[in-house]
């Protein structure tokens, strides 16, 4: 029985604008046959476990020819896969989504085509440029501007110069020169605006807003991949501007956190406008075989992270328990990320140390303790020894340090050194998190790459690959976050 494939429109980068139906898929799916133009964001949404094929083709490097791509595509359906093709902005405007559905109709192989947002239209509006506006222009005419080495584009100039409305043309940047010779020549007046936008809605986006008489100039040095647009609503890109007044607009963040743990602050960062690409660099799994029975004689219940809380309450339902029994317990927690996921779970923290960090944890409840007190710390196998050694030095005061999960470095979703460059901020939460991420790189050093952390401990890790760390006022999501946002006022 074979498969089926879906091609599927990943967008023009913003993970944002990928489609609720292509995540859906991406989610689903068996295998992911993938472009070059697909947003590194989307990407990093393919579960790590779903099996990846790179097909992507750039100007002068092609992994596959096209023929090779369209028969992956039938080779895994008549395995029985469920495919996804995922390609960069739409794959029926300009892509070779047509081809491919032709080939899989003629051996009956089931398909359907998932729309995406495409550039053409995406990128002017993270400009500001509206390609259709009532006072200015009724149309918009959308070209491939695409050519072979040593060949003319074979546009109709005279046509296009009479059309009016807006003119989009795709993967025409080398051709920029000869476009614009041949407008003027057809009769385009020289005064008309024009623009080029370069990666639109990504951190890297740039624009370029001129005439067309003067955009070849103006735009020497603006690569591919990048759009041209020529008509009078270009002229509007100065007043209708949004993106980049955005605060964190050119950043971009690798959040190394836990999967299930790095939603909020990708979140957070993504609405004031920083590219975020959600890059897992451990997992917390559960230690079924963790023993609690120490727990129902303690006075003292201690969580060291959120990622512990969740776990816990994770293995109170293993076993059939709920939060009745923890009734008699008083509970610390360190750090107010902590002490708030806690407080999801119905429970109440009774004591948050000012500092967070395991010491100063340790020294607050130590003033706490009384004699004949038992201590029962629910952690991760790797947990610091400082607090133990803290608590242990109270006369009279028994520690149960209990692992109840540990901390795995996970394989990654994507290479992260080449997303290394000067805009980008790996965000760290934990010094597992930064051990991960630089054995991911595959480097030793990571001299002079610059790194988001949440406390010292996180920051000093950071520093021994010779990373460049700005560290958050305190252990919480929003101080990780104000912290981003200075990287803008500096």
């Amino acid at each position: 029985m074979s498969g089926k494939v879906y091609l599927v429109g990943g967008g023009p980068g913003d993970a944002g604008l990928l489609t609720c139906k292509g995540k859906w898929l991406l989610d689903r799916a068996d295998v992911v046959v993938y472009d070059a133009l697909v947003g590194d964001a989307v990407l990093a949404m393919i579960p790590p476990e779903t099996r990846r094929i790179n097909v992507g083709k750039r100007s002068g490097n092609h992994t596959c020819s096209q023929n090779e791509i369209n028969h992956i595509l039938l080779d895994e359906a008549l395995q029985g896969n469920t495919v996804v093709r995922l390609q960069g902005g739409d794959p029926f405007l300009f892509g070779r989504g047509g081809e491919e559905a032709a080939l899989l109709s003629e051996h009956g192989v089931a398909f359907e085509v998932v729309p995406g947002v495409t550039s053409a239209l995406s990128a002017p509006a993270y400009a500001g440029i509206p390609v259709t506006h009532r006072d200015l222009s009724a149309s918009v005419h959308i070209y491939t501007a695409h050519r072979k080495a040593g060949t003319a584009l074979g546009l109709d100039y005279p046509t296009l110069a009479r059309l009016g409305g807006t003119l989009v043309f795709l993967m025409g940047i080398s051709a920029l020169p000869e476009l614009c010779r041949g407008l003027l020549d057809a009769g385009m007046d020289g005064d008309t605006p024009a623009a080029v936008v370069h990666r639109g809605t990504t951190a890297a986006q740039d624009k370029v807003i001129s005439t067309l008489a003067r955009l070849p100039e103006d735009a020497r040095e603006m690569t591919a991949p990048s759009i041209i647009l020529v008509g009078p609503v270009c002229a509007l890109s100065e007043t209708l501007s949004w993106a980049e007044r955005r605060p964190l607009f050119g950043l971009r963040f690798l959040v190394t956190r836990p999967r299930r743990r790095g939603s909020q602050l990708t979140e957070r960062l993504r609405a004031l406008g920083g590219e975020v690409v959600e890059l897992p660099a451990i997992s917390t799994d559960l230690l079924p075989g963790a023993n609690l029975d120490a727990l129902w004689e303690s006075q003292w219940l201690v969580f060291t992270s959120p990622s512990g809380v969740e776990l816990f309450f994770d293995l109170l339902r293993t076993r059939s328990l709920d939060v009745r029994r923890l009734a008699h317990l008083k509970i610390a927690a360190l750090g107010q990320g902590t002490a708030d996921r806690l407080a999801g779970f119905g429970l109440l923290a009774d004591l948050v140390p000012p500092t967070y960090d395991a010491d100063s944890l340790g020294l607050a409840l130590a003033g706490q303790l009384q004699t004949g007190d038992r201590v029962f710390l629910a952690r991760a196998r790797e947990g610091s020894a400082a607090l133990v050694e803290r608590l242990a030095a109270v006369p009279g005061v028994e520690v149960v340090d209990r692992a109840i999960y540990e901390t795995v470095a996970v394989p990654p979703v994507l290479d992260p050194l080449p997303l290394l460059d000067g805009r980008t901020w790996p965000v760290f939460t934990s010094a597992s998190t930064v051990r991960s991420f630089a054995k991911m790189t595959g480097a030793e050093h990571l001299n002079g790459v610059h790194a988001l952390c949440i406390g010292p401990q996180t920051a000093d890790q950071a520093k021994k690959y010779g990373m460049e760390v700005k560290i958050a006022a305190a252990s919480t999501i929003d101080a990780l976050v104000d912290s981003a946002l200075s990287l803008s006022r500096d």
